[in-house]
């Protein structure tokens, strides 16, 4: 059976033909604007493109204009440290001795509140195919997830499959887990986050960019073949156009198989030290649609694409579905004609599906698609890939100034009862139950993960080089102040690779918020944006790329803005990582605390679970003072553990350091704060908490004073199975076991198939 498209011939018989370009997500303007770059009406196939391509996920279109700021803010210096930047399917970093990494984030939300497995593990296979695209191998995956309240009904559903999904698509492609952070709030229900992040490494010279060059080059896809899933993943096919018969009524979640992604990631690694690849680009997003429009655009020729010669695994595919379709598992790269056969023996060798599917013209700027031997798509390339953009109006809320009106948090009479309340909430109880469903150490360079502040791998197995990576974000504080709630995301992630001994080096980022039509949503997205791209230039360190979600809201009701913010760090020997639990040296240990602590609860979790609401101001923070604080702990080897202080503050960061350790603690606060409540649990920026043997007490004081960092004794390790301050004594087992229990009592009847929950 023949599948009758809508030709170019058929769109300039027909001019006034009615097409559903509302359906596909399309503004009536853009529709006409299309229009008018064709000087016709477009063909089904073309319209699919344009509506894919011009969408918010793939265009940008409402967050260029802001997005230029991170260029405007970057200097030459910082730039010089990015070997492929903004724009690029990921960053890549020059860390130093000929080794690169990339690293990017990207959002999986509405996908993952659909279908939460498949959801969840199509993010990860995204994400980590942006990796490969840059000529990187794979060597850790981690993540940012956010859900309702942990007690509401559709969490339950939600978080199981979304867990279940990542460890099942990670674990399977052999990629630790590294670590993440899971947030529960009543501003996610109805709309999770499930945010991926990837990280690669590669030789410098190795590099790989998304481009068609070189007319006579060929355009190869492999990979799975393609299928009718994932359609409208990122734009609606919702017309009879594009939909004969109750066959067509696919789901938007594309189904994910981490087997063959597998083996196209090795496949992928021998094509590029063979090198026969030219150009490549990951197919995620948009599909073929989005691959083939981007490589084009990105080269100095034009491309043709013969979509009759595109492996399919359904019958009757038209060419929008073929352009559109979101099946996974699939790269397309531009190969010289003398490298062709020896490309597809090596897709031959790992049985990767492999096909010719077009070549680079010397038509500047002309992409001319073919199905059936007849032409549907012959459209400028440059037009699809930059779509429009637009100056979305912004204002500051006007409930903003009412909402930064603090409300003085209630002091609790006991505080061993505010610590085990505190402790054992959803906001900071153990994540054993998510994390133990992930692998965190295969591959075997997985120096740090479970409780570390960052995810610390070995790269270079002669040298014993490293990174260390974190990813945070507090959409309460965001809400509270974007600017500021996005500089301590930036200041948390900083520190938390700083605390493991490594140098920050460069930032990625994934932005999420409500719908870009709501001036209070614009207004946060902007301010966020520059608190980011300002406190970047402050530490010195550049934004490698990022990504942008919009409209995650329920109804009207967006989000907090959560910019969830990732930060890369080098550590020259690995060996040289930081511990993160009390207890790894014999002797007796001195706890010492690093910053200062100021009388600062809003958007604290204090402020939450006390029944607080959101309100005031958050914390401080002076970046400089958090670049003192690594350049403390980059090459220190006084210090036996470290761990950041943030949600929870000092109480929670001596707990979680003291659980695993053979004893207790003995606290004495008064040189903290006067009050012991705000000593406990103020969450203040730019504060570390590290312990050192008694011998090592002056050299560690010294060195704090050395890079003006405030430090103060505050306690030691103790026989005792104790957590002591003042006259109160809290049992550590008792509290342990409520830190526990917390997840596993909530979730535990939805355990995956591949938990190991202790």
């Amino acid at each position: 059976m023949t599948v009758h498209n809508d030709t170019v011939d058929a769109a300039l018989e027909t001019p006034e033909l009615e097409q559903p370009w509302e359906e596909l997500g399309l503004k009536e303007d853009e529709y006409e604007k299309i229009k008018g770059i064709l000087g016709r009406r477009p063909t089904d196939a073309e319209l699919t493109t344009y509506s894919v391509m011009w969408s918010e996920h793939c265009s940008y279109k409402s967050s260029k204009v802001h997005l230029r700021y991170f260029g405007e803010t970057t200097t030459p210096e910082m730039a010089s440290k990015i070997l492929a930047g903004i724009g690029e399917n990921a960053g890549v970093v020059d860390i130093g001795g000929g080794d690169a990494v990339t690293f990017r984030v990207e959002s999986h939300n509405s996908p993952s509140f659909v279908e939460p497995y498949q959801g969840a593990a199509t993010g990860i296979g995204g994400i980590v195919r942006d990796i490969m695209a840059m000529g990187a191998r794979p060597i850790a995956v981690m993540d940012q997830l956010r859900f309702g309240p942990a007690d509401a009904a559709d969490t339950s559903r939600v978080l199981p499959g979304v867990v279940a999904g990542i460890g099942g698509y990670g674990n399977s492609l052999g990629l630790p887990n590294i670590g993440g952070e899971t947030i529960f709030d009543e501003a996610y229900l109805g709309n999770p986050l499930v945010n991926a992040l990837c990280v690669g490494t590669l030789k410098v010279e190795d590099l790989k960019l998304a481009f068609a060059s070189g007319a006579g080059n060929k355009v190869m896809l492999f990979g799975s073949r393609t299928g009718l899933d994932g359609i409208g993943g990122v734009s609606v096919l919702g017309s009879a156009n594009f939909e004969e018969g109750e066959e067509r009524k696919l789901p938007a979640v594309q189904v994910g198989d981490p087997f063959a992604e597998k083996v196209l990631i090795e496949c992928c690694l021998e094509l590029y030290d063979a090198g026969v690849v030219v150009g490549i680009q990951d197919l995620g997003g948009g599909g073929l649609a989005c691959a083939t429009s981007e490589l084009a655009a990105a080269g100095d020729g034009g491309m043709r694409v013969n979509l009759d010669n595109v492996p399919l695994r359904a019958e009757n595919m038209t060419a929008a579905e073929i352009l559109a379709s979101e099946s996974q598992e699939r790269m397309c790269a531009i190969v010289t004609p003398e490298n062709v056969e020896k490309f597809k023996a090596i897709c031959d060798k790992w049985e990767v599906t492999c096909a010719e599917i077009g070549e680079v013209t010397d038509e500047p700027d002309r992409l001319l698609v073919v199905h059936n031997g007849e032409v549907v798509m012959d459209a400028p390339p440059s037009t699809i890939d930059e779509g429009p953009v637009y100056q979305r109006p912004y204002a500051r809320p006007v409930w903003q100034d009412e909402l930064q009106q603090y409300v003085p948090v209630e002091r609790p009479e006991d505080l061993g009862q505010a610590l085990k309340d505190m402790v054992s909430s959803p906001h900071l109880c153990s994540r054993d139950f998510i994390t133990e469903q992930f692998d965190r150490y295969v591959r075997g360079n997985t120096v740090k993960a479970k409780y570390s502040d960052a995810g610390v791998l070995r790269i270079n197995e002669e040298t014993s080089r490293g990174v260390a990576v974190s990813a945070d974000a507090s959409g309460r504080y965001t809400k509270l102040d974007p600017n500021t709630g996005t500089r301590l995301a930036l200041a948390e992630a900083y520190r938390n690779v700083a605390v493991t001994g490594a140098r920050p080096v460069a930032v990625t980022n994934c932005l999420n918020y409500g719908s870009p039509e709501n001036p209070d949503v614009m207004w946060q997205f902007r301010e966020s944006v520059h608190g980011l791209a300002d406190g970047a230039k402050e530490l010195n360190i550049p934004v490698s790329g990022g990504n942008v979600s919009f409209y995650n809201q329920t109804g009207d009701t967006p989000i907090l803005p959560t910019p969830v913010v990732g930060v890369l760090g080098v550590i020259e020997d690995v060996h040289d990582a930081i511990a993160h639990d009390l207890g790894t040296v014999e002797e007796k240990e001195v706890l010492i605390l690093l910053g200062e602590t100021f009388d600062e609860f809003g958007g604290s979790i204090w402020q939450k679970i006390s029944g607080g609401g959101l309100n005031g101001m958050p914390p401080k923070v002076d970046l400089a003072n958090e670049e003192r604080l690594a350049d403390f702990f980059v090459g220190n080897r006084d210090v036996t553990a470290s761990h950041d202080l943030s949600e929870g503050g000092l109480a929670q960061a001596v707990v979680e350091m003291a659980f695993r350790a053979p004893g207790g603690v003995a606290l004495d606060l008064s040189g903290v704060h006067e009050d012991e409540f705000v000593a406990l649990f103020s969450e203040s920026a730019s504060r570390a908490l590290v312990a050192t043997t008694e011998d090592k007490v002056d050299a560690v004081l010294a060195r704090a004073a050395e890079f003006g960092v405030p430090a103060v004794r505050i306690g030691e390790t103790t026989e005792a199975r104790e957590l002591t301050f003042g006259d109160v004594t809290v049992d550590l087992d008792e509290l342990k076991d409520a830190w526990k229990a917390t997840l596993p009592n909530l979730f535990g009847h939805a355990v995956g198939a591949n938990a190991v929950v202790e």
